[in-house]
């Protein structure tokens, strides 16, 4: 097999980025120094399904210093950083295929490219690898030791399968680590959904009323960084805790059909499908702008929005949309913005984030016999060990119990 890749005279730039990209992952670096020594994937295969981004290349070099080859592409269509991609597939053991700008063919070919690869561990992001896997390539998927998966959206369809018995190996929700989405998704989606739309628009967050969909760790985190650049935060939420949540944090929370007269800014991370539908758009003030930071594109009802509206593209993935004498604005194609128009995630919180995929590689290869065809978290000491690794790459010290508290926590006699 060879890599599939847009340009390789790309790599030097891409080496370069791999390079500032390891002067911030640490903790990441830690558990590659330890996978060199003990080769914990000597002779195994390892497909992914990953942006194909500069903090992802980390993490494939971590897995080849553990004795893994590797097969890599991405997981969204504008998601693959081309200099990234051609450097990646200079290096040995590595096989690349990807590119900025994939038609929905080419993005499943390259799936089943990693498929033919024949991994004996999968890593997914959005659950697109396993699905194919599962549904076109049941031989393929009988020789799967176990899989991990990356993002929220990708949990909730892996539970789903498991619920219908159709997941046949174990797979480990990576997502559910707190080091992953009390830190990925929280600062790094807050951080990148903003550097994303003010990338595709210049737009100023100052003043403007900007709608958050979904009150998760995402929309936390986005609702967090708006308010911070000065901007008057709507939540909208269809779960009434996390509206309680919103609320409580000081944020403005109302249905979306009266949030879409206020919003000048949409941004949906709600991993449900249609959340911005075309009644909403109808009654959007003119210039406003949406965007989706959700992993899948079908949380803004981009058809029904084209069939109604004349488009324009302005600037790179910022387009614009006519209809009934007004205009709206459209960034990243409504695909990941943080991706499509940005760089993704900052280097440090993606080291926490593939700290968990690595060290739950591992516990797969570790832990195969006793495992089952479910979805798994990953044991607590292990989550605690990656923000072990990260405090001290910060240079910070915490205290430890003494045995005496040990104790107390541990017993039940000891009242007032």
């Amino acid at each position: 097999m060879e890599s599939i890749i847009k340009d390789p005279s790309l790599a030097g730039q891409g080496k370069l980025n791999l390079e500032l990209a390891e002067r911030n992952m640490h903790a990441l670096l830690k558990v590659r120094e330890r996978f060199a020594k003990e080769k914990p994937f000597a002779g195994m295969k390892i497909g992914m399904a990953l942006h194909i981004t500069k903090e992802t290349g980390i993490l494939v070099r971590t897995l080849r210093a553990g004795g893994a080859q590797v097969a890599i592409t991405g997981c969204n269509p504008l998601s693959t950083q081309d200099d990234v991609a051609a450097a990646l597939a200079t290096e040995e053991g590595v096989l690349v295929f990807g590119h900025k700008g994939e038609s929905s063919e080419e993005y499943y070919n390259f799936l089943n490219q990693v498929i033919a690869f024949e991994p004996d561990i999968t890593i997914d992001d959005g659950c697109d690898l396993v699905t194919e896997l599962l549904t076109k390539h049941p031989e393929k998927a009988a020789k799967v030791l176990g899989g991990c998966e990356e993002t929220t959206t990708g949990v909730i369809r892996l539970k789903a399968m498991e619920k219908d018995n159709i997941l046949k190996f174990p797979m480990v929700a990576v997502n559910d680590n707190l080091t992953k989405h009390l830190m990925d998704n929280y600062y790094g989606t807050g951080q990148s959904t903003l550097d994303g739309i003010i990338r595709a628009s210049n737009i100023l967050f100052a003043g403007k009323n900007v709608v958050v969909l979904g009150y998760g760790s995402c929309g936390k985190g986005c609702a967090l960084r708006a308010k911070g650049m000065g901007a008057n935060v709507i939540v909208t939420e269809v779960n009434p805790f996390r509206a309680l949540q919103a609320k409580m944090d000081g944020f403005r929370v109302m249905k979306m059909e009266d949030a879409s007269k206020e919003g000048d800014i949409f941004i949906t991370v709600t991993g449900n499908k249609h959340v911005i539908r075309t009644e909403h758009m109808k009654v959007m003030k003119n210039g406003s702008m949406m965007a989706n930071s959700g992993h899948f594109d079908l949380e803004i009802d981009v058809a029904g929005l084209e069939k109604m509206s004349s488009k324009r593209r302005i600037r790179p993935y910022f387009d614009e949309y006519a209809f009934d004498g007004k205009v709206i604005f459209l960034a990243g194609e409504g695909r990941l913005i943080n991706l499509a128009s940005a760089e993704g995630h900052p280097s440090e919180v993606m080291s926490l984030s593939f700290c968990g995929q690595a060290l739950a590689c591992e516990w797969l290869v570790k832990n195969k016999p006793s495992l089952s065809a479910k979805v798994y978290t990953l044991p607590e000491h292990i989550d605690d060990d990656i923000s072990r690794l990260q405090l001290e790459a910060m240079g910070t010290s915490i205290d430890e119990l003494t045995e005496e508290q040990k104790k107390y926590l541990s017993s039940w006699d000891v009242g007032t």
